[in-house]
């Protein structure tokens, strides 16, 4: 669940690599499950990812160029996997919410890996690895009994992929669109969360119940939901 806080919280800029092969009954994504015993998302699965560090700017004050080394320095160092800057495909950027305890500015990028490309977590912050198809990850995530669980900006990474049956289609589906940016306003439900994103009809407002078009995500009671009812 989110952490929530109070006051003024500083947004950390950081990079997120989503990462795709073609497994033997359609795309499948990388996901990496974060240390049990880490105190912010210990045991949640993850994409390879972290904080823009300083040295990671080569070009003052471009955050694009420097979102792309850190994302391929945090797939190295948790994953064991060197992605070129060519293999990066800028996918889509969120912004957390105001409300939560930890606020990030994060740039996610989509990279196609061979089939058999070798996975090495560092044992550390990465305690595990797994690749999934998409439609698997969701009916998991249904398993009330499971403690398979996604954060909304994962999940809705993975409901963007699933329709691709494989990484030449996806490639080449999201190379004709602009990158997706996504900063949620909250709603608090009984039981969980409503994330409005800007283009939802009560976006504004920060109203769930408007009448309009709708963009947004429920995560009632760990479970996660996403509509998108707008046009591109």
């Amino acid at each position: 669940m989110l952490e929530m806080g109070t006051g003024e919280v500083p947004i950390v800029p950081s990079a997120t690599v989503v990462p795709v092969r073609d497994g033997p009954t359609g795309l499948e994504v990388l996901l990496l499950q974060r240390n049990v015993a880490l105190k912010h998302m210990g045991g949640e699965w993850v994409f390879p990812g972290g904080r823009i560090d300083p040295e990671d700017y080569r070009v003052p004050g471009d955050h694009d160029q420097a979102a792309l080394a850190a994302a391929m320095r945090e797939t190295q160092e948790e994953a064991g996997v060197c992605i070129r800057p060519e293999q990066l495909h800028f996918l889509s950027h969120w912004t957390t919410p105001e409300g939560a305890r930890r606020r990030y500015s994060t740039w996610f990028f989509l990279a196609v890996l061979p089939a058999d490309q070798d996975i090495t977590v560092d044992g550390g912050e990465i305690s595990a690895h797994r690749w999934v198809r998409p439609e698997d990850a969701f009916a998991e995530i249904r398993d009330t009994t499971s403690p398979f669980r996604l954060m909304p900006p994962t999940f809705v990474s993975l409901v963007d992929l699933a329709d691709f049956s494989d990484c030449v289609s996806a490639q080449h589906a999201l190379r004709q669109r602009r990158p997706r940016r996504y900063a949620p306003r909250m709603i608090m439900l009984e039981g969980g969360v409503c994330f409005l994103y800007e283009d939802d009809a009560g976006y504004e407002s920060v109203s769930e119940s408007v009448s309009g078009p709708r963009h947004r995500t429920y995560m009632i009671d760990n479970q996660l939901e996403y509509i998108r009812e707008v046009a591109e």
